[in-house]
């Protein structure tokens, strides 16, 4: 490698909003983050569905439920 073209590679601490701490190395010695893998919803399993609008029950009224239908084609004789 050249000397002195490379940044420096150094120990660093990446903190999370929800306060998990992970220990790497990178050319920064501190990273802040908003959501890891300890607190986002589809490592944990606790997803929120949140519908103000209430869109979804519109969406239900207008066309009579929110499951999908397949159409079963019926075989010619």
């Amino acid at each position: 490698m050249k000397a002195d073209i490379h940044p420096n590679y150094v120990e660093s601490t990446i903190t999370c909003a929800c306060g998990a701490v992970y220990h790497t190395r990178s050319t920064r010695r501190a990273i802040a983050i908003g959501i890891c893998a300890a607190c986002h919803p589809f490592f944990t399993g606790e997803q929120k569905f949140v519908d103000t609008a209430g869109r979804v029950e519109k969406f239900a009224r207008r066309f009579g439920g929110t499951k999908a239908v397949r159409a079963t084609k019926k075989a010619s004789a």
